[in-house]
């Protein structure tokens, strides 16, 4: 699949405001785990192979483990997930797929039992921002790296600063 233009070098100001929205996102409080599980199930929906890749990576280099990554498109029916993460997730579809769900109050309802209304932004704040870059990747035909190394023009985060 060929790339239909290089997004990153087309509007650089454009996603510098993604990062610095990456830079936010990545020290607002939420759970490392939690952020990566929402970051791989939008990027399942969204059908972002690019993103798949790197959080799914990523994800595993924080010690996630392979039957919870294997077990996420299943998530309601797999015990492996906490309260927090099951409110978290149906938030993340309910908002990844808003068209067709309208966001539905129970959803809402259980993310907010489970999170602090900051903390309730701030996922909410993540789950838009995981759906633009699945956009913008998708859109452009941004296909991961081959042989395991990332591209190095898209967002990047080493263990040391995840």
């Amino acid at each position: 699949m060929q790339s239909r233009l290089d997004p990153f070098t087309a509007a650089p100001e454009a996603i510098q405001a993604m990062v610095h929205l990456e830079s936010y996102l990545h020290d607002c409080g939420l759970e490392y785990s939690l952020v990566e599980l929402v970051r791989i199930r939008t990027s399942q929906i969204n059908g972002c192979g690019y993103c798949l890749h790197m959080h799914t990576r990523d994800a595993r280099d924080a010690g996630e483990t392979e039957e919870r990554l294997h077990l996420l498109t299943a998530w309601r029916e797999s015990p492996l997930f906490s309260d927090r993460e099951r409110a978290a997730l149906a938030w993340t579809e309910s908002l990844t797929r808003i068209a067709d769900t309208g966001a539905p109050d129970a959803d809402f309802e259980q993310a907010n039992a489970q999170f602090s209304e900051a903390e309730l932004v701030k996922l909410t704040v993540l789950i838009g921002a995981i759906n633009t870059w699945n956009r913008i990747a998708v859109g452009f035909r941004r296909v991961h790296a081959t042989g395991g190394a990332r591209t190095p023009k898209g967002p990047v985060r080493s263990k040391a600063t995840a």
